[in-house]
């Protein structure tokens, strides 16, 4: 009951402002809370729209149970693209966490940071110096508690536990083969040393509960009696006095409230930071003028710079009983369920225990693919083609040039913004697009893979030509769900730009923050809830006035050339 007290303390309006006030009980509002509450003269509340994390929710902390909450309207608030002009007018859906702790409540558990490499790009924007690899290397490590120990690369007492495979069964042992085989590399730790090759990865999860943000950062200290958080709170827009934050109106339950503070927050994900943001006047003069808002401060980088990784399934039937796929059966869920609760079993792990980064073409300096290897054919809403046993891969380009917007279409904070990703609208999107197919084909059709291989489901043998693939990859691709960059970090001097990143502040404002996703310059090369989480760590030090982390020039690998390892 201790946990439901702090939840529901202090329901109504508040007389004494506070000192900060967090919008967004997602994965960086979580980790903030944790950090901006640890002194204790600094009086913090979160205002979370979705519903707590009840311990009990099985869908949420049962690891194999990811594909229930996806979908569903208890657990996601069920985003869908605009009609996507290169993807044959279809939107696209995306899911996003509808609970405390955001979509890291509900996402595929993949810890992965990136590469090195990435972050020296961003430190090589002009005025985002402090925010290369060496600067965030520190913050990665302090956030870590890698299971299998830290070394001069990781982590190992932080907050965020992380398992690493194991990938032992026969058909992970094939993909961890079959990278060599095809001309690739393997890597011991692609958040190590070096990222580039075949791995095994890691999981944020710890003896077979998933380890969101909310239970890694929030929970264990809600006892803290100068932290709140409410959940059910839906935030309508950011109050100011001139162009300073000085509050937040909220509506819980059929009452709208308003909170008095000396910072507030925005901790909202790609979508909602830039959704309040413009609800509250702050944004491209011209959209909010058409819909009566006043603006309050002109930052027409709000919203823009959309950026994102689109993927595909390539799927094979597998001719042995050695897939996932018996465990998928309705009838065996209340037995598998049973294992789970002793942390035994095919649902204590996600199940996505190993993948690859590589190179596609003679271009690129570092990975531009992704590849993450399942042993059953499936999708995440939890269907799967007919034909039994079977594998994939999940595959896309790392770093398109495609660029898309989040736009308010009304003043209601409940009306979803219109969401365009421009999906394939880039001739070197859809080159890559063809290289990603084609490279994922090569690796598959590996020695390794010869004593399973029931041949290719999708796309399928009559999906060969460029155009037929491109073709495919309109009809069949799905987001991986890594929305991000739509309010970038940048100096004042970059229209673009809407967060200072030396004191994450939103430009032409006072005591307004934006700390997510949305504030990345550029997407990194893998799934994103690491890097945001590292966000989070380093924001926390600059919003305080704390001395940052001195830098770690630990070196890590680049490669000596930028040619194609595939024979």
């Amino acid at each position: 009951m201790k946990m439901l007290d702090r939840l529901r303390r202090g329901a109504g309006d508040d007389d004494r402002p506070w000192d900060y006030v967090i919008v967004g009980g997602g994965s960086a509002g979580c980790a903030l809370a944790n950090r901006l509450s640890a002194d204790p003269s600094n009086r913090v509340l979160v205002l979370e729209a979705g519903r707590t994390d009840w311990k009990w929710d099985v869908f949420i902390h049962m690891p194999a149970a990811l594909t229930f909450p996806i979908g569903s309207r208890f657990y996601d608030w069920k985003y869908e693209s605009e009609p996507e002009p290169h993807m044959n007018g279809r939107r696209v859906y995306h899911a996003r966490g509808k609970v405390l702790g955001g979509s890291s409540s509900i996402n595929g558990m993949i810890f992965q940071r990136g590469n090195p490499m990435d972050f020296d790009k961003w430190g090589a924007t002009p005025g985002l110096e402090q925010w290369d690899y060496a600067h965030c290397l520190p913050y990665f490590k302090r956030m870590e508690h890698r299971l299998l120990g830290g070394d001069a690369w990781r982590g190992d007492d932080g907050p965020l536990q992380l398992e690493t495979g194991p990938a032992s069964t026969p058909l992970f042992r094939a993909w961890l083969e079959a990278g060599p085989q095809a001309g690739f590399a393997s890597t011991s730790d692609v958040n190590g040393f070096r990222q580039e090759g075949f791995a095994v990865f890691d999981k944020n999860m710890t003896r077979g509960r998933r380890l969101s943000a909310a239970r890694a950062y929030l929970h264990p200290v809600l006892d803290r009696p100068n932290l709140t958080v409410r959940t059910l709170a839906q935030a309508n827009k950011i109050l100011f006095e001139g162009n300073r934050a000085v509050g937040v109106e909220y509506r819980r339950g059929r009452r709208t409230h308003t909170v008095r503070a000396s910072n507030v927050v925005c901790c909202g994900g790609a979508f909602n930071t830039p959704q309040l943001l413009q609800l509250s006047g702050v944004g491209e003069r011209d959209h909010l003028e058409s819909l009566g808002i006043d603006v309050v401060a002109e930052v027409p980088g709000v919203g823009e710079n959309l950026q994102d990784h689109l993927e595909v399934y390539v799927q094979h039937a597998c001719t042995q009983p050695v897939s996932m796929q018996p465990y998928n059966a309705t009838w065996r869920r209340p037995f598998i369920g049973l294992q789970w609760l002793f942390r035994r079993g095919p649902a204590a792990t996600n199940h996505f225990e190993a993948g690859a980064f590589v190179r596609s073409n003679d271009d690129v300096e570092y990975p531009n693919l992704m590849f993450h290897f399942l042993p059953i054919a499936i999708r995440y809403d939890g269907s799967s083609p007919e034909g039994g046993h079977g594998y994939q891969v999940h595959v896309g380009p790392m770093y398109s040039d495609v660029r898309g917007t989040v736009k308010i279409r009304s003043t209601d904070p409940r009306e979803h913004p219109a969401v365009r990703f421009n999906y394939l609208s880039t001739e070197d999107d859809r080159r890559e697009w063809i290289e990603a197919i084609r490279t994922t084909r090569h690796i598959l059709s590996q020695p390794a893979f010869a004593p399973y291989d029931g041949g290719e489901i999708s796309p399928g043998p009559s999906v060969e030509t460029d155009e037929e693939i491109l073709d495919w990859v309109r009809r069949d691709a799905e987001t991986a769900l890594h929305p991000s960059c739509t309010a970038k970090m940048g100096p004042v001097s970059d229209p673009m730009a809407v967060v200072d990143p030396d004191t994450m502040q939103v430009h032409h404002t006072e005591g307004l923050y934006a700390v997510d996703a949305s504030v990345m310059p550029a997407v990194s090369n893998g799934n994103i809830y690491a890097p945001t989480m590292m966000i989070a760590e380093r924001a926390a030090d600059l919003i305080l006035g704390n001395e940052p982390l001195p830098p770690d020039h630990t070196e890590v690998y680049r490669a000596p050339d930028a040619g194609r390892y595939m024979s």
